[in-house]
């Protein structure tokens, strides 16, 4: 565990990133993004119609399917359905598409551990490249604690496989505040004080990532 020299905080030290918007004709939004060898395609489609039986009078409906790189959905991919739903719905100014629906389909093209975060940084990618209205961008930080009790920031599936316990926040942008959780493991209270803090941290360089990458592709269409 790196910690800076100022403090005993870790820093927070991240895999390389990579992405690139509007890879797809079909969906109204599309992303690709990296980190290190984890891979994640999205794509969003909507406001569109929704069936009777899914229609929210007052705001959009939000759908989320999570497609393994191998083989059929299984629980696991259910599970982060539904934490990256929620983060998408909370982010999401879905009040001004009511009766409709937005779907977001993320293919996993390879997992090399901090599949969720890498997940919801795919998928905020291809909501601004679909141009929806949104209160605030978000980004996902996994954390895994190692038998020592170190903190190792976006971990490899080695580093997951041999830790005690894996935490994944979802941030926003407004105010770094942590908007969703997924824990897994034995861990105290302190523990997981520190890793929501350096989760923060690690959170100013993926919005920094963002712009970076946005200001380069618009710059490239001028």
């Amino acid at each position: 565990m790196e910690v800076d020299g100022n403090s005993t905080q870790p820093i927070a030290v991240l895999r390389e990133f990579g992405c690139e918007q509007n890879l797809l004709s079909r969906p109204d939004g599309s992303a690709s993004f990296v980190q290190g060898d984890t891979s994640v395609l999205a794509g969003v489609y909507g406001p569109a119609e929704v069936k009777v039986s899914k229609e929210i009078h007052n705001r959009a409906t939000t759908e989320v399917i999570i497609q393994p790189s191998v083989g059929l959905p299984g629980v696991r991919e259910r599970s982060q359905e539904q934490y990256v739903r929620e983060t998408c719905a909370a982010a999401l100014l879905t009040s001004l598409h009511p009766r409709s629906s937005l779907t977001l389909v993320l293919q996993v093209v390879h997992d090399d551990g901090s599949l969720l975060s890498c997940s919801l940084n795919a998928a905020c990618m291809a909501l601004m490249d679909a141009g929806l209205p949104m209160r605030c961008l978000f980004c996902g930080v996994t954390c895994a604690i190692d038998s020592q009790g170190h903190i190792h920031t976006d971990p490899t599936a080695s580093q997951e496989r041999e830790s005690r316990a894996v935490m994944t926040f979802a941030i926003d942008s407004a105010e770094c505040r942590v908007m969703m959780s997924s824990t897994k493991g034995s861990f105290s209270v302190s523990e997981l004080q520190q890793c929501i803090a350096v989760s923060q941290r690690a959170s100013e360089k993926i919005f920094n990532f963002y712009r970076e990458s946005v200001k380069r592709r618009y710059s490239k269409i001028l």
